[in-house]
């Protein structure tokens, strides 16, 4: 249930004047706890049109120290943002890690805004709340704090506020005709304003309820919220430190119930002349395909995972030698950077989801977490064993985008593998691909195959399958993997 702060409360200038000092001093010293703390602060101020947020948000920002705060705006999506799944544009503003994102208007903002106006039902909006609630759980649970204070005003006091704006000459602008619009909507907007609040308000994620008729009062509150909410977030993080490992036991893996891999015929092989014909066919008919798809604007995303040497390099050569170079990118991805790792790690993939009618190619991906991650001790068990959901979330949110999500995992055995790094070894070009982590890799070899049964089992989903590549014969997997994506592409393009 969400918090009410006292209604009808106000605050003379006097002791708003004494209050201050005090506050501001309290905010700054939390504010540099934060500064080297594991987590980020997201604050949503939101509530009805002249509830004073935008005054409230600039005193915000004037008590706190700017370099390490960021306040970030959202009106109507831009069309690069439309054609991005909906969290694409609060994903890619979310602050590192020691830092405050103050947020006006927010992932609330669109769902509310459409449900009052009739654009939406209740079924959809249902929906929506959920995967808000998804979206705050996966950041929470990352150890991000989510602070979520709601400005609200009665009926006659935003009339009379709007009123007031509009009769001075320097605040007249303020007030726009979708305010007005607004007004006569408040009813409804209340409505559907308290089903919001009372779906999403968690025992992590409350909202605060704040009467903002009296500016002063809503500043204290709202700050004082903060303030307690931070330190007490900060208490908490270090406590949590104190009592969980940093790393996961090295070799910690759930057995699958089932051996997927090993039931791979890798037999399968295709004659060179037979694999020429295919590869001339399929890739001429894949460019036709992705042709297509450019001008219906229907976007793609591979994701190529499998055993060092396994062929992912070659049979993306393969793939993206069909396809217009202005029409692809290709990410491959390594260990994090210093700034991805002051993020949730999905937050790196999230920021290159590309516009539509794109195709994206990930070499490795976010399945780093439930693989290198989880076998290597570079992720906790807690970390690695929600990812599962969280990844899962994050392709359901691509492909209700309408965008096509393929999976590789590209198979090959313990003695072919040791057979391709030999070889490498005697050809100059190729001899940077092997390391002597590769031959260190190849000791857990049971550990990361357990650890690929279970990442298949349990992100393999209808809309976002896993494709099992038989690779010991590179030719035949390039020849399965183009006919796998020609398949898909060509039914996701007739279904349109």
């Amino acid at each position: 249930m969400f918090e009410i702060a006292e209604l009808g409360h106000t605050v003379s200038k006097s002791d708003y004047n004494t209050q201050i000092p005090t506050l501001r001093t309290e905010l700054l010293m939390a504010q540099q706890q934060l500064k080297s703390g594991d987590f980020p602060v997201i604050i949503l101020i939101s509530g009805v049109d002249g509830g004073g947020k935008g005054e409230v948000i600039n005193l915000l920002n004037e008590w706190l120290d700017p370099r390490y705060m960021r306040t970030i705006a959202f009106g109507t999506p831009s069309d690069e943002e439309k054609e991005r799944p909906k969290f694409w544009r609060f994903w890619r503003t979310l602050p590192p890690k020691g830092s405050v994102g103050i947020y006006v208007g927010s992932w609330y903002s669109d769902p509310l805004s459409q449900r009052v106006y009739g654009e939406t039902d209740d079924n959809v909006i249902q929906v929506e709340l959920m995967e808000i609630r998804q979206l705050e759980q996966e950041l929470i649970d990352d150890g991000a704090l989510i602070i979520k204070c709601w400005l609200h005003l009665k009926k006659d006091e935003q009339k009379k506020r709007l009123k007031a704006l509009e009769k001075n000459a320097e605040t007249r602008w303020q007030v726009t005709a979708r305010d007005k619009r607004h007004l006569k909507l408040y009813d409804d907007f209340l409505s559907v304003a308290e089903k919001v609040l009372t779906e999403t308000s968690t025992g992590d994620a409350p909202w605060l309820v704040v009467d903002g008729s009296n500016i002063r009062y809503s500043s204290l509150t709202v700050a004082q919220h903060i303030l307690s909410r931070v330190q007490q977030h900060i208490v908490k993080r270090e406590a949590t430190k104190a009592v969980e490992p940093t790393k996961a036991a090295a070799g910690v893996v759930h057995v699958s119930q089932q051996n997927l891999l090993d039931s791979l015929d890798l037999s399968l092989s295709l004659d060179k002349k037979t694999y020429n014909q295919q590869l001339s066919a399929y890739q001429g008919k894949l460019n036709k395909l992705a042709r297509e798809a450019h001008n219906q604007k229907r976007s793609s995303v591979l994701v190529f995972e499998g055993w060092d040497a396994g062929g992912k390099g070659g049979a993306i050569r393969r793939l993206t030698h069909a396809v217009d170079a202005r029409s692809y990118q290709i990410i491959p991805v390594a260990a994090p950077t210093d700034e991805e790792r002051q993020h949730h790690y999905l937050w790196r993939f999230w920021r290159h989801i590309s516009r539509a009618g794109l195709l994206t190619i990930y070499d490795r991906s976010w399945y780093g977490r439930v693989l290198v991650e989880r076998v290597e001790g570079f992720a906790t068990q807690n970390e690695w064993s929600r990812a599962y959901s969280e990844i899962v979330n994050f392709e359901e949110a691509m492909t209700a985008h309408g965008m096509l999500v393929l999976k590789f995992w590209l198979h090959i055995d313990n003695d072919e593998q040791l057979a391709r790094f030999k070889a490498r070894e005697q050809i100059s070009y190729k001899q940077h691909k092997i390391t002597e982590e590769d031959y260190r890799n190849r000791d857990r070899w049971d550990e990361y195959q357990l650890a690929v049964n279970e990442m298949v089992a349990r992100t393999s989903t209808q809309s976002a399958p896993w494709i099992l590549v038989e690779g010991n014969d590179k030719k035949y997997a390039r020849i399965k993997i183009l006919k796998t994506y020609c398949e898909r592409l060509e039914k996701m393009l007739d279904e349109k």
